[in-house]
């Protein structure tokens, strides 16, 4: 049975609601691990190592779809919870309209900066022919990537969940397979993770395009006459902004890290960093389905004027997060070992720095989920600054000054500790926020 954005949630709802989008982010987040398995497993460490240098800045191309996404998600569920449905139409085609503009125009930059860019962050030799070979051949989707990105925050708007987890979850099993056959059997390796990846995209943005322009869309949102309203467009880039620079902060700071580990550690440093990274992206995108997926439903609620409801998933978010926060802590401790096998096994220095590593770095999931639900609520309720700050604030900003500062007192240490040091000081930013603004959005 069908849930609708115009329900009351309780914690069965939220959780049949949420649940494909989790699934959805946990699968998008396999794409970079599986990669990672066959590339560290039948490529070699240098192709690995590249590959963990270059992904953050491919990431940061692909979340203007992000940004777009969930900050128009965000503007077309508040305006469909006004009943203003062609309004809302209007916004939808506009956005996808906009996003092939925008990704065929960062391909080309993309195209033209992987080399320089990966030379800036230290790679050279192999390592740097590497970078550009996954590079150039990965940007090439990035269109597609954005689509599939967009698309995961629309399904939901439109109350198909279920049909946007079936498209990831396609998209992800073909990921897997394409990378088995063109690494493993037909040894095409760096360019053959890279096309097994974007053809993978392709599955995930190009299908709901078709989908949603087709006849048998049944959904609230279809495709309609427009033009490019430049306040519309700036208001749902605004809404998303958060995003953008969660992930753009995320992905800097990730090539903060490879620097200092790469002065640090050398190459052990990068790989061993690039396992921890493909571990956590699976963790947080626990964290972050959840918030795409019960953002449409506050953004409909404070749209229509349900403030007990907005207070309603507040409160029981929460306590979802902060019960997710934990449990993941312990889980990665207890996991540690088996898991950084499967990416660095064969090499003992390897394998002991990534499971040293990822027992400290894991004590940051407490306080992650909080910290993301905050960041995502404020989009949802169409307040995009707050929630940049708070998404600039634990990335870009403490976690930069963290990763900087205290390797000066713990050497590697300091690198795997600074991101919890920066979720700290965010959780504060994230609950003086909540507490100002219970008043002005009536959810306290």
């Amino acid at each position: 049975m069908t849930i609708q954005l115009s329900e009351h949630f309780t914690y069965k709802k939220i959780f049949r609601f949420a649940l494909p989008s989790i699934v959805m982010m946990v699968f998008t987040s396999i794409y970079g691990v599986v990669d990672g398995t066959f590339v560290s497993n039948f490529v070699g460490k240098t192709p690995f190592a590249a590959v963990n240098l270059v992904w953050p800045f491919l990431m940061i191309l692909g979340a203007f779809g992000f940004m777009i996404g969930t900050g128009g998600s965000a503007l077309v569920a508040k305006t469909l919870g006004e009943d203003k449905k062609e309004d809302a139409n209007r916004y939808f085609t506009m956005l996808i309209t906009l996003v092939i503009i925008l990704g065929l125009l960062l391909t080309i930059l993309g195209l033209i900066v992987i080399r320089p860019l990966s030379s800036a962050l230290g790679a050279s030799g192999q390592m740097l022919e590497d970078c550009v070979t996954y590079g150039r051949t990965l940007v090439i989707f990035n269109t597609a990537f954005m689509l599939q990105s967009v698309f995961q925050s629309l399904f939901i708007t439109a109350e198909k969940p279920r049909l946007g987890l079936i498209m990831t979850v396609i998209a992800g099993l073909t990921n897997m397979v394409l990378d088995a056959l063109f690494i493993a059997v037909f040894k095409w390796g760096l360019v053959g993770a890279a096309l097994a990846t974007g053809l993978s995209q392709c599955i995930g943005g190009v299908l709901p395009l078709i989908y949603f322009m087709s006849p048998k869309n049944d959904t609230a949102l279809k495709f309609v006459k427009t033009k490019l309203e430049g306040t519309v467009l700036l208001k749902a880039c605004a809404n998303g902004v958060s995003e953008l620079m969660t992930t753009v902060s995320s992905s800097l700071v990730s090539m903060l890290y490879n620097f200092q580990l790469m002065r640090l550690a050398g190459q052990n440093g990068i790989a061993a960093y690039g396992a921890v990274m493909y571990v956590e992206f699976a963790f947080v995108a626990v964290f972050i389905g959840y918030s795409i997926g019960t953002a449409p439903i506050v953004s409909y609620h404070y749209g229509a004027g349900n403030n007990d409801e907005v207070k309603n998933m507040l409160q029981k978010s929460f306590k979802i997060m902060s019960i997710l926060g934990i449990t993941m802590m312990v889980l990665a401790q207890m996991l540690a070992s088996p898991l950084a096998k499967v990416f660095v096994g064969y090499d003992k220095e390897l394998f002991d720095m990534t499971v040293h590593g990822f027992r400290l770095f894991s004590f940051y999931f407490i306080l992650a989920g909080i910290n993301i639900y905050s960041s995502s609520f404020f989009t949802a309720l169409n307040n995009g600054i707050i929630s940049a700050i708070i998404s600039f604030s634990r990335t870009l900003g403490f976690e930069t000054f963290s990763v900087i500062i205290l390797p000066i007192f713990f050497k590697l240490d300091g690198v795997w500790m600074a991101i919890t040091v920066a979720e700290i000081c965010a959780f504060v930013i994230s609950m003086s926020f909540l507490i100002s603004k219970r008043e002005k959005y009536n959810y306290a």
